[in-house]
């Protein structure tokens, strides 16, 4: 009898387990387990499920979480980050991806050290976003509020707005460069109050308006500003100037090229001046750029005579009046500059070169096409040429374009009967 009724304990056992594991299994079936649906069911608020599914929380950081820091400086500017980064449209390198947690120094694009403060602290001291291509309508609160920034590089993004005048503030920044961007409005004259700045590279934006001629005379290693929309005459108030680097071209500068400006240059290495709207002569001082290697002033519209000066500039490997409105002949005593590797004359109205000159064309270096040279072929017409001289065109000082100024002449030369002005 006993053994009866285990076998039947034993039946009942097994048929209930069997009807378990089926309505189980069922039930898998129903709500998607292993074919991919029970996530989704988890996330859809919506589900006509007749139970509450028993979901996983996602397993992201909580939102309280405190984040440990390795320095009170970097706890400070990490809000100022997470800000900006939510202000960011558009990241398509995934640069921002790294942004998380507290180890700021990680950060692509930041890089900390200890700062002139406190040689025991670490702060964020340098941002290069160069070539991220990110975009942001500002740099407003992100910037301006990095108290231990000392360089700041962002060239080719998307930035855009204006630079904040709270920049005047960063007393270590030193070097700045947020060129080929978006940025529009009046020069960032904040940087005027920012004796620590010795780069400062604005090209390839849209800046309008004036340009303070005190920039020039901050102490700036380098000062680019080219391809903007800049529109003013160059400042003749110059007197000293620090900088070794300057170029301008590609606005709208317009005017005559001031006198005073090529002695307040004298340091200058590069110069770039090329496709502005310069107009007027070019003075005899232009020989005072004696550091220069580099003087770029193509498409304008300068005219007169190349100045005999410009044999004072032994250091030069690289002279463009390519575009303007230039006549005469083109000196010798420039085709003799040592140093030369590229002289570009063309596009202009010169009607003769000499046998150093022509040497050069020879060789590659000089190029005088699209001029009214007789004798040299890929020259204007004859009719341009005449079109052209039929409005005479005179320059103030005509004494001083055979002036050269780094000669020293005897007493029996042939020295101007006027001496020229300091």
């Amino acid at each position: 009898m006993s053994i009866i009724i285990s076998f039947m304990l034993l039946v009942c056992l097994i048929s209930c387990t069997t009807a378990r594991d089926s309505s189980r299994e069922a039930l898998q079936v129903t709500i998607g387990i292993g074919n991919g649906y029970l996530s989704k069911g988890c996330n859809d608020k919506h589900h006509n499920l007749p139970f509450k599914l028993n979901c996983k929380l996602p397993t992201t950081p909580l939102a309280n979480e405190v984040l440990k820091f390795a320095d009170q400086r970097l706890a400070l500017v990490h809000p100022i980050i997470q800000k900006f980064k939510s202000l960011i449209t558009s990241d398509p390198l995934g640069i921002t991806q790294t942004w998380v947690g507290s180890d700021i120094c990680s950060y692509k694009g930041f890089y900390c050290d200890n700062p002139p403060d406190n040689k025991s602290a670490i702060a964020v001291a340098s941002i290069d976003f160069n070539g991220f291509q990110l975009s942001a309508p500002s740099l407003d609160g992100f910037l301006d509020q990095l108290p231990d920034i000392a360089l700041f590089h962002a060239n080719s993004n998307k930035f855009s707005g204006s630079l904040s005048p709270n920049i005047a503030k960063l007393r270590y920044l030193y070097e700045l460069d947020i060129s080929n961007n978006r940025f529009s409005g009046p020069f960032p004259d904040a940087v005027l109050n920012m004796p620590g700045l010795t780069f400062l590279d604005i090209r390839f934006n849209f800046f309008t308006g004036s340009v303070p001629s005190q920039i020039f005379t901050q102490n700036l290693d380098a000062l680019f500003i080219n391809n903007n929309e800049f529109m003013i005459h160059l400042p003749d108030n110059i007197v000293n100037t620090h900088i070794f680097y300057l170029t301008l071209a590609n606005n709208k500068f317009n005017g005559p090229l001031p006198r005073t400006i090529f002695k307040a240059f004298s340091s200058l290495a590069e110069v770039l001046l090329l496709n502005d709207q310069l107009t007027g002569c070019i003075p005899y001082e232009i020989g005072l750029l004696k550091e220069a290697v580099v003087f770029d002033a193509g498409d304008n519209q300068l005219t007169g005579h190349l100045p005999f000066s410009l044999a004072c500039m032994e250091n030069l490997e690289q002279l463009n009046f390519a575009g303007n409105l230039l006549f005469g002949a083109v000196p010798e005593v420039v085709c003799e500059l040592g140093k030369l590797m590229n002289l570009s004359l063309s596009e202009n109205y010169f009607i003769h070169v000499g046998p150093m000159c022509r040497i050069l064309i020879e060789r590659g270096v000089l190029d005088v096409r699209n001029n009214c040279i007789p004798d040299l072929p890929f020259q204007r017409s004859v009719e341009e040429c005449a079109n052209f001289f039929a409005h005479p065109r005179f320059c103030p000082r005509m004494w001083s374009y055979n002036y050269i100024p780094c000669y020293h002449f005897p007493s029996s030369s042939s020295i101007p009967e006027m001496a020229p002005s300091p």
